[in-house]
């Protein structure tokens, strides 16, 4: 069987003397003993979370929508309240009363939503609302939330400018969330008939439900002051309204302002039920009425089971998730790697995310987790396979642990063939993780074609798959093959992938024809291409992800420093260090690359060894010798085709360039889920995968 295969591998390795590679009685299966496994019933997510240069993840407001009815209740310190009942498959949005910036208001639709469609394009994210009036419908436009009184007013000052066409004299203003109240009714009817007396006379109002001794009430809220000069201000033109006496609205009072948002569909006035959450330390928990689900617009449309949690952090809206743990697992493990992969690569997959989980405590302060791949990837129903599930079943409450303490199981894509050691990625070392062999990373290419590189009459480089070329059997003096295609209108792609939002490099017809340079994998996560890039572009993706000063212009790129499973821990531009806080920052600092295991590529420059054994590098932009038929001709070295000794060519562009060859999909850390499948493939069981990637530890099960 394909395990003695394994078998012989591995001691072919540790007779090599590879670093760590730890196979052997280092992971071992128990029930809890000495240290009780730690669980959860219920998880926490983050789908929208502002928590500074911790975690930022906003928006101003959030769509929800469900196929049965669901409640909405508000949450204080004296308890929990119901609210209010949605209808099934009806939307409704929610926001958090907070800074924000009133651009406009019109009774013009067109003008509203122009300007919205500017705000769009920006940071000030707009919120379109329509006011009714005895004097006919206003659109009032804002812009926000914003996280104090001085970023509104900023936000207030580029607005006017995004919206500029359309202000029609009027000035964008800062909104807060300091208002007067109207008193309290036992209906929205006839809070609806005092609310009309201030906006007639020009003066912002809503109404408000709010929770009263165990019973719901509706109040009238009047204005919406960013400071205590404006809601002096206010208190007096509103008092001049009313026929009452005004109060003002505390900061711990709380209550849904009720509007109408006519911002989902630009294209037509559709308004929906916006409820806006006031109230300082309140909270609005909205939960279906049964499994199906709510469903989340601004998160792809994705259903989530269980229940949401709206509140306010750093004055933004913050959207948190709440359901049963093992459940947030299916979704989990379905979104990071297939559900037809075997049943063992899952159940690893599974206890490695259950542990990865369990270990981030309450990181996001209001959440455990995030719903990004900061923590690991959540997108709600949509992900949950059968196959999933019973891997997830099957390994309920299993956990890995080291020295009685729970081991952060953190895992990546594809490890390339070696996972990384922590020295190069973190620069610190770790007993849990070493780098390993992880020849099962192989298996992401199975099914991919490889791509010819060429060279294109007119000078232009690409890549073609084989698929669409066919050799006609001639050659070039030096021997390099020569290709045309089989399909009108062949793409050539300016990497070994085909790239639908990249523009093609060249187009080829049957009977064109073009020079093999090269015969590579198609780009995929084991095995990639990236680049060129220019000077100017790799200047600035390292702007502000180094220590150090950039040079005016990188003339040579090189890794001078691997750590023990090749990947770079050290790179020098111009013979100058490029210093990052830790190893794996290069992946960003270099256009985010998949990877830090890569080779760097010069294409302006190449290097020639003289026959007195003395190297040197020649650029795109000097003019070289060359010996021909017709003698010693002087000619630029750009576009010139140069091979090395392995008959390997490539062109040389006039200005410096550099492109990266690498393997690997992300830190490289633990768990390589390629290298799992391709275990899984060849018989090995979940624990064995555990085994291989995590040393030293133990699986637990509560």
């Amino acid at each position: 069987m394909t395990t003695k295969k394994w078998n012989r591998s591995i001691r072919t390795w540790c007779a090599k003397g590879l670093l760590a590679v730890v196979v052997a009685g280092s992971v071992w299966y128990a029930p809890a003993a000495s240290a009780a496994a730690p669980s959860l019933d219920n998880i926490r997510v983050a789908l929208f979370l502002d928590l500074g240069s911790k975690y930022k993840s906003t928006t101003p407001a959030v769509t929800v929508e469900s196929s049965e009815p669901f409640n909405a209740s508000l949450i204080t310190s004296e308890g929990s309240q119901g609210l209010l009942s949605i209808p099934g498959s009806q939307k409704v949005r929610l926001s958090v009363d907070s800074y924000r910036v009133k651009v406009l208001e019109t009774k013009d639709w067109k003008t509203a939503s122009e300007a919205a469609k500017k705000l769009q394009a920006t940071a000030d994210k707009p919120l379109l609302f329509l006011s009714e009036s005895s004097n006919g419908n206003v659109f009032q436009l804002y812009s926000g939330m914003y996280s104090n009184e001085q970023a509104a007013k900023e936000a207030a000052a580029r607005t006017a400018k995004t919206a500029a066409a359309y202000l029609n004299g009027q000035t964008p203003a800062v909104k807060g969330s300091l208002h007067l109240t109207a008193g309290q009714f036992d209906s929205e009817a006839a809070a609806e008939k005092v609310r009309r007396t201030f906006v007639d006379s020009g003066i912002d109002a809503v109404n408000v439900i709010v929770p009263t001794g165990g019973t719901v009430k509706y109040a009238v809220w009047v204005g919406e002051a960013a400071n205590t000069a404006e809601f002096a201000a206010l208190k007096s033109a509103a008092q001049a309204v009313s026929a009452v006496p005004l109060d003002e609205v505390g900061k711990d009072a709380v209550g849904l302002m009720i509007r109408q948002d006519a911002g989902l569909n630009l294209a037509q006035a559709q308004p929906v039920a916006h409820y806006v959450m006031a109230g300082s330390g309140a909270k609005l928990w909205v939960e279906a009425s049964s499994n199906s689900g709510i469903q989340v617009m601004e998160r792809s449309d994705r259903k989530y089971r269980g229940a949401f949690e709206i509140g306010t952090k750093n004055s933004q809206l913050y959207l948190v998730n709440e359901l049963p743990f093992e459940q947030y697992l299916y979704s989990v493990v379905g979104a990071e790697v297939p559900s037809s992969w075997g049943s063992e690569a899952l159940k690893a997959q599974a206890v490695a995310a259950r542990s990865y989980a369990l270990f981030q405590g309450n990181k996001f302060e209001v959440a455990h987790v995030v719903d990004t791949t900061l923590s690991q990837a959540y997108s709600g129903i949509g992900t949950e396979q059968g196959s999933i599930t019973q891997a997830v079943d099957s390994t309920k409450g299993e956990v890995l642990m080291s020295n009685n303490k729970l081991v952060e199981a953190v895992f990546s894509s594809n490890s390339g063939g070696m996972t990384a050691d922590p020295s190069e990625v973190w620069n610190s070392a770790n007993d849990l993780f070493a780098a390993v062999e992880s020849p099962g990373d192989k298996s992401s290419q199975a099914a991919l074609k490889q791509w010819y590189h060429i060279l294109l009459p007119n000078g232009v480089t690409g890549y073609v798959r084989e698929d669409n070329v066919k050799e006609t059997g001639a050659a070039t003096a030096a021997g390099l093959r020569i290709m045309t295609v089989t399909a009108k209108d062949t793409n050539i792609r300016p990497l070994p992938l085909i790239q639908s939002a990249v523009k093609p490099a060249a187009q080829m017809n049957p009977g064109d024809t073009a020079v093999i340079l090269d015969k590579v994998n198609e780009s995929n996560s084991y095995e990639w291409v990236r680049g060129p890039f220019t000077s100017s572009e790799l200047l600035q993706s390292l702007k502000d992800k180094t220590s150090s000063s950039l040079p005016s212009s990188i003339n040579t790129l090189e890794v001078t420093q691997r750590g023990p499973s090749g990947r770079a821990v050290q790179v020098t531009a111009n013979g100058q260090i490029l210093d990052v806080k830790y190893p794996d920052l290069y992946r960003s600092a270099f256009s985010g690359l998949p990877s830090t295991m890569f080779d760097i590529e010069p294409t302006g420059s190449y290097t020639v060894l003289g026959a007195n054994g003395v190297a040197s590098t020649l650029s795109g932009g000097q003019n070289v010798s060359v010996v021909s038929a017709d003698g010693v001709q002087n000619t630029s070295s750009a576009g010139s085709v140069v091979m090395n000794g392995d008959s390997k060519a490539k062109v040389i562009d006039k200005t410096a360039g550099f492109k990266f060859t690498g393997k690997g999909f992300g830190h490289g850390l633990g768990l390589s889920q390629w290298g799992a499948k391709g275990m899984a493939d060849e018989g090995y069981d979940y624990k064995e995968i555990l085994q291989h990637y995590y040393r030293n530890s133990t699986i637990i099960k509560d």
